[in-house]
């Protein structure tokens, strides 16, 4: 009885906002849902512990998508406002200030005590901190149907890592135990062969250091190349992880759009050069475009001219299920601006944390010694294993195995996509990597898609939330193939396709626009993304 009148109270909020909260023009539908009910839960129209309607049912009474009602829900939850457990329901959370209690003294003088400054609380975080919480877009699930980015470790050859940690933890050396200075000698050593073979790198050991993933080695870049005001140009639509490096340390993330042949700087934009060109393109994320030959020389020939720093980001450049793996860019680099940053996580498993630069020699030296000042590195251990892995040809095996698998489980996932919307639904073309993108039309949401489909167990990031405006056209699902195994992906898909319908039949019939036409995304447009 108590959550129906809830809902009827939450209810008139939706349908008479002019009694609540003014909205702002142009505020998306979901949006303003959001805020009418932050503001009761503030106003104490929905007090602590009130359970919110099921969003299926508040959906339906009010007349709009249940996409929107889960946008609302889900942010509420982010920001503390809710609480959610599954099988009992959405509840306020106690954690809500009670604005009847006043401090000492407001009972004589009846004055209200007003909100507290952001410089009067000392929990507030800095203006820095609060911009990367605020947009944050790590995944607490980092498993199952359709996390992008992880790999199958259940196919990791755990029996012959444990032989040889085994091997390395029966006497090991102090040294071996303590902090570590330059990294595990033998690891440096093979992995600059491994990188010569298979992605024509030009280095050396010395030129090695090894991170704790691809994470710390850019923001170790960024504070030792780096200022405060200076730029990096990044691919637009690009991986959100080093726009959160840059701005996090002062430097100001320039989108670069696409083109078929990689980042495609316009003339106005060549005569500004950054401090900082960040790319990743043997394999770009999220799209797959590779960069062409031509678009590699020019990127080379304008840093050695404007002294430009480059970041190669070579996240899982191993899998390519056609032919060999691309070059490098480095590899094409004769005047030492390339700064090549690899990891282990995508080839191993994540949880190892595991990852390595290639640095111009004339740097290597500075970023041994401010990798060893800002963060104290260890693991020798670990890297010793790592070492004797790779040494013994197990690496080289377990990427050939995984390389296949990977392969089919692409295939099956193009396949269920074929099956529930047409063998013309455009996804992305390249035939490598852990993931995929499915284009939706423009307009759609795939934020509320997204949203909906955790809450069938399922994780299908938008593309959306790839691009650095939030008003760009783009919309898609980033749908990760290599930890969902075979049998899975097909009714994995079908759970998802039973999302994804309704929403583009809702967006088709706001728009008058047939749900079978495709016509939306030209191939020109996508053809390599």
């Amino acid at each position: 009885m108590k959550e129906t009148i809830l809902s009827d109270l939450l209810l008139q909020r939706l349908e008479r906002p002019q009694e609540g909260v003014a909205l702002g023009a142009g505020q998306s539908m979901n949006r303003q849902i959001y805020e009418m009910i932050r503001q009761a839960i503030l106003g104490g129209a929905l007090p602590a512990g009130s359970k919110l309607p099921a969003s299926r049912l508040l959906a339906q009474e009010v007349g709009i998508s249940r996409n929107t009602v889960l946008y609302a829900y889900e942010q509420l939850l982010a920001e503390g406002y809710v609480t959610a457990s599954v099988g009992s329901g959405t509840f306020v959370s106690h954690t809500t200030p009670d604005h009847s209690v006043q401090s000492p003294g407001d009972g004589k003088t009846g004055i209200t005590p007003g909100p507290i400054s952001s410089t009067q609380s000392r929990h507030t975080l800095s203006r820095r901190g609060q911009h990367l919480v605020s947009h944050a877009v790590a995944s607490d699930k980092q498993w199952g149907a359709f996390v992008p980015g992880v790999p199958d470790v259940s196919l990791f050859p755990h029996a012959v890592w444990a032989r040889l940690l085994n091997k390395h933890w029966r006497s090991p050396k102090p040294e071996m135990l303590t902090y570590s200075h330059t990294g595990h000698a033998q690891l440096r050593r093979v992995l600059a062969e491994h990188l010569r073979l298979v992605r024509s790198v030009n280095c050396d050991p010395d030129q090695i250091v090894v991170t704790t993933g691809i994470h710390q080695g850019i923001d170790l870049i960024l504070r030792l190349l780096g200022d405060a005001g200076d730029s990096a140009w990044m691919e637009d639509p690009g991986y959100w992880g080093a726009r959160g490096l840059l701005k996090s340390s002062g430097i100001e993330p320039v989108p670069i759009p696409l083109d078929a042949e990689g980042i495609a700087p316009d003339a106005e934009t060549l005569q500004n050069p950054p401090r900082f060109i960040f790319v990743t393109p043997s394999h770009q994320y999220p799209l797959g475009t590779v960069m062409s030959l031509a678009r590699r020389r020019m990127l080379l020939e304008y840093a050695r001219q404007r002294s430009v720093w480059i970041i190669e980001d070579d996240y899982d450049s191993e899998f390519r299920f056609e032919g060999r793996p691309l070059a490098s860019l480095q590899g094409l680099d004769s005047h030492e601006r390339v700064i090549y940053v690899g990891t282990f996580s995508k080839t191993l498993f994540p949880g190892l944390r595991m990852g390595f630069m290639v640095l111009p020699k004339p740097l290597a030296g500075h970023f041994v010694t401010g990798l060893s000042e800002l963060y104290r590195e260890g693991q020798l251990i670990q890297q010793a294993v790592l070492a004797d892995f790779i040494e013994e040809g197990h690496y080289a095996t377990h990427i050939r195995r995984i390389r296949k698998r990977y392969g089919s489980r692409q295939g099956l996932l193009r396949g269920a996509i074929a099956r529930h919307f047409g063998a013309d639904w455009p996804t992305s073309t390249q035939e490598a990597g852990l993931h995929l993108v499915m284009h939706l039309p423009p307009g759609s949401d795939d934020l509320g898609i997204s949203m909906a489909a955790r809450t069938q167990g399922l994780v299908a990031r938008p593309l959306s939330r790839y691009y650095a405006s939030e008003t760009a056209e783009g919309r898609g699902l980033l749908l990760g193939y290599a930890c969902v195994p075979e049998e899975a992906i097909a009714p994995s898909f079908r759970k998802l396709a039973e999302v994804i319908e309704p929403a583009l039949e809702h967006m088709a019939r706001m728009q008058a626009t047939p749900r079978q036409d495709t016509s939306w995304i030209s191939r020109e447009a996508w053809s390599g993304a």
